[in-house]
């Protein structure tokens, strides 16, 4: 089994017309160089196209790679946060576009963490920093970003991270709850719509896998909070004869 013959015909795969989601060409020779098969299990369903799980977080298909790459629309010296490192291997895919010194990755999962890591360094990556965060509180130690790239769904980019865009700079991430679309939003606020995809949340601590206690405290304290605010107490209902 000719490893790097499956990595070509993925990537033929991807930019045919039956796909047709990679159409970049600085991005499909990234993808083309990548060992896709050192961040998968089983190496011989590594460059096929379609998900799979390890430690409790999804491996993206490769198509689902290019869509979110094309969006993000990275170039070599780029400054990069990736939220949600996953196994590494869209940081890796990244560090081939911008510069691994220039890619930083965090998770919000330890185990994540330490697997992004070490197949990042069997790949032949290891300059790239992956760091146990919140997510949604970014890297702020390392910004600003020109690109910031959120591999999970969010009803609107955390401000924080919007805070950490450089000028000019340009975040991804899936807008929505239960129907999401792939959004790019600039620095300056405008934005670009992509095609519809299907993303987990975006965790707060102690939502992730393996927490000792899950704890919806802080997400649940903002959507009460919205819910009373919108509330109608008895005094505001015109309906009611109060004398």
């Amino acid at each position: 089994m000719d490893l790097a013959v499956l990595r070509e015909d993925m990537v033929d795969g991807l930019t045919h017309e039956s796909k047709a989601v990679l159409a970049d060409g600085a991005l499909a020779d990234a993808m083309g160089a990548v060992p896709r098969h050192e961040f998968v299990e089983d190496e011989r369903v590594a460059y096929a196209d379609r998900d799979h799980e390890c430690l409790g977080t999804r491996v993206l298909s490769p198509s689902t790679v290019a869509r979110l790459l094309e969006a993000l629309s990275a170039r070599e010296g780029h400054s990069t946060l990736v939220v949600g490192a996953g196994v590494g291997y869209t940081a890796a895919v990244l560090a081939e576009l911008v510069g691994e010194a220039n890619v930083h990755a965090v998770d919000i999962a330890r185990p994540v963490v330490y697997e992004a890591r070490a197949n990042l360094e069997r790949a032949g990556y290891g300059g790239v920093l992956v760091d146990c965060r919140d997510g949604a509180r970014g890297l702020p130690e390392y910004a600003p970003f020109d690109r910031i790239l959120v591999e999970a769904a969010a009803v609107a980019p955390p401000q924080a991270l919007l805070d950490q865009l450089a000028d000019g700079g340009r975040l991804v991430y899936p807008k929505g709850a239960h129907r999401q679309r792939l959004e790019a939003v600039s620095a300056d606020g405008s934005t670009e719509a992509f095609g519809a995809v299907s993303f987990d949340p975006l965790l707060v601590d102690g939502e992730q896998t393996g927490a000792v206690e899950r704890n919806r405290t802080a997400r649940e304290d903002v959507e009460h909070a919205i819910a009373r605010s919108q509330s109608r107490a008895g005094w505001e209902q015109e309906w009611i004869e109060w004398d």
